[in-house]
């Protein structure tokens, strides 16, 4: 038993890397390459029981319009920052599904769904960049392979990927579905406050090196907020908008202008 420990041990200490901006150390001991794998499968297995809209409707066009305007700005940024190997192999796809859930995510890979029900709370394009900005930001900052390899060590033992998969596949399967809130039962393994944190800052630089207003992700968080308990958007489940939250999104503003 001391021998798992230690093993487990030395794995964290080799498995972490940085956030990008907060420079913060994640544990990551699930390969990129296996969580695109993974996202791919559980991406098509949601679209076929969630069809996306057809892309001649509007709306369909503008998610595809923002987020063509945040990948290309990802890209852009990610390069400058001779980071460019933290998105290699991403295949950009965005799609509206019909659902009045007032919910958005992105796998890794770039796989992104927008729900319609999230619509009437964007309102406008630059509101939908502010959302997909934040999404995208969480697929870079590669926060659902830190909760998923947490709960990898917590409930399977730090297994390998391939034998949990092969052992407990069922297991396997929910971690990665709660861990990108893509399941029936959304958020539990939803992300923490400061992956919400570090999804905020990375969405607005995203958002602003793709010409949009960053400013305006305070007017689109308020309306969150707005909501209401009773009903609480699935963006916010674990985490809801708060005072602290857009205070916090005020701060850093000015380091982007």
């Amino acid at each position: 038993m001391k021998k798992i420990f230690i093993l487990l041990a030395i794995t964290i200490l080799v498995s972490c890397s940085k956030v990008p901006v907060t420079g913060r150390r994640q544990l990551s001991i699930l390969p990129e390459s296996s969580m695109m794998s993974m996202a791919l499968t559980n991406y098509k297995d949601f679209l076929s029981k969630n069809p996306p809209v057809q892309t001649s409707t509007a709306d369909a066009q503008l998610v595809k319009k923002v987020g063509l305007n945040i990948s290309q700005a990802v890209e852009k940024y990610m390069k400058s920052k001779g980071l460019s190997s933290r998105i290699k192999g991403y295949k950009w796809e965005f799609n509206l599904v019909n659902d009045k859930t007032v919910n958005a995510w992105c796998m890794p890979g770039g796989k992104v769904v927008v729900y319609s029900g999230l619509l009437a709370v964007t309102q406008n394009e630059t509101g939908l960049a502010v959302v997909m900005g934040h999404e995208i930001a969480h697929a870079i900052a590669r926060h659902g392979n830190e909760r998923m390899s947490q709960q990898m060590i917590v409930q399977l033992g730090g297994l390998g990927l391939s034998v949990a998969l092969a052992q407990k596949p069922k297991e396997t399967q929910n971690i990665f579905l709660q861990s990108y809130g893509t399941g029936s039962t959304l958020g539990i393994l939803k992300y923490s406050r400061t992956h919400e944190s570090e999804a905020d800052k990375l969405g607005l630089i995203f958002m602003k090196k793709a010409g949009y207003e960053p400013r305006e992700a305070i007017a689109f968080w308020e309306r969150m907020a707005k909501q209401g308990s009773s009903n609480t958007p699935q963006l916010l489940s674990t985490h809801p908008s708060d005072e602290k939250r857009i205070a916090d999104i005020k701060a850093f503003l000015p380091s982007i202008k």
